[in-house]
């Protein structure tokens, strides 16, 4: 599939400059960091959306995005119906009522339940064996139910940061991107 123009969207306590990464394993592409300040869905419905927008009325060709964890879940909920090429999704967050250690509060699961994730774009997800905050259970039932490829791997984290896993996250991309 060939895209222009990459969103990276950002997990918790991340940052747009995470972005620099991607632009150098791929070079044919627009690669840009979306500097959200979002802090709930709700939120991001807005901000994402409109970003977006903007991004495809400036006319940037075929848009794809990738997105880590909780950057991943907003974006599902902001840009689902939106004309996205396809997404690659790096320890996403699928499930906000199934999430490992967290308690959500009533607002916030009120919103969940409200607003089920409508997901129909072509998806990529790279997930590791040792994630913490979703199980395999709950990504292989995302993927299974959307059609998205899954990619484990052995001995992998949530957040992908080691030499070994930046390198397979790398060769990841990569072979996603050929798809």
């Amino acid at each position: 599939m060939t895209i222009s123009t990459l969103i990276y969207i950002h997990g918790q306590y991340g940052s747009p400059k995470e972005a620099e990464h991607y632009r150098a394993l791929l070079p044919g592409c627009e690669v840009i960091g979306f500097d959200y300040k979002a802090q709930t869905p709700w939120e991001a419905e807005r901000e994402f959306a409109e970003y977006f927008d903007a991004l495809a009325a400036r006319g940037c060709g075929s848009i794809g995005i990738i997105a880590n964890s909780i950057g991943a879940f907003y974006a599902m909920c902001a840009l689902a119906g939106r004309n996205i090429a396809a997404a690659y999704f790096i320890s996403p967050i699928v499930d906000l009522e199934r999430i490992e250690g967290v308690t959500l509060d009533e607002e916030y699961l009120h919103y969940v339940r409200q607003h089920p994730i409508d997901w129909r774009v072509p998806t990529h997800i790279l997930y590791g064996e040792n994630d913490r905050l979703t199980s395999l259970a709950t990504i292989s039932d995302f993927a299974h139910r959307t059609g998205a490829t899954l990619t484990v791997m052995p001995g992998g984290e949530h957040w992908f940061h080691t030499p070994e896993q930046m390198a397979f996250l790398d060769g990841w991309i990569q072979r996603a991107m050929l798809r």
